[in-house]
């Protein structure tokens, strides 16, 4: 299975805000955002102008990275927003929230979408009761998800799930972090994802 290698702090450095991509370290001072706030490299501290390209290219980058999905995979899932009737940006950011390690991640059953799709991929998740080891798979309004009996005394699964309910959960999911189990009771609105996401500007890149 391909995986993307790059260090996780870099790749946030590089995009220039938190991508949430190292657990709890993301919410502590000890975030790489915090301490160097600029591209890594030698040549990081240059103030260097972008063009239109390199904008959308860069907002494509940011939400690739975000959701953990190499440019193959991510080119599938907008091409399946694309051929909806929805608007093609709001499509392809819910598409990527109703993903299962997207929805795990959220539910709180991993720190971070990486250690969902781990979780996921080692048969710790179920849905509708039945085992789902594909971390593309798409939740549908309804779908109960829950961490398999085998991978509840996980220390890890317990601290994700404590850590994420300090923080509240979505309004589209409803949690029960002691027992592990959620329900996808919605497609999520666009006000209700992040603000700092340009979606059009993916649109644009993917138009030409």
């Amino acid at each position: 299975m391909a995986r993307n290698l790059d260090a996780k702090c870099r790749q946030c450095r590089r995009e220039g805000e938190k991508l949430f991509l190292k657990g709890e370290k993301c919410f502590t001072d000890k975030c790489a955002i915090e301490r160097r706030n600029y591209p890594p490299g030698q040549h990081g501290q240059k103030n260097i102008r972008l063009s239109g390209y390199g904008v959308q290219l860069r907002e494509k980058q940011k939400v690739r990275r975000t959701y953990g999905l190499l440019e193959r995979q991510f080119r599938k899932v907008y091409r399946k927003a694309d051929s909806g009737k929805s608007v093609t940006g709001e499509e392809l950011l819910r598409l990527l929230e109703s993903r299962l390690d997207s929805v795990a991640y959220r539910m709180g059953f991993g720190a971070s979408r990486t250690e969902a799709r781990q979780i996921v991929r080692h048969n710790g998740i179920r849905v509708n009761g039945r085992r789902v080891n594909t971390p593309s798979f798409i939740c549908r309004p309804g779908d109960v998800v829950e961490v398999a009996e085998s991978a509840k005394q996980q220390l890890r699964i317990k601290a994700a799930a404590e850590a994420a309910e300090s923080r509240g959960f979505p309004e589209w999911l409803e949690v029960d972090p002691k027992a592990l189990k959620g329900t996808f009771k919605a497609r999520p609105q666009r006000s209700e994802l992040s603000s700092t996401i340009n979606e059009s500007l993916v649109v644009e890149l993917y138009s030409k």
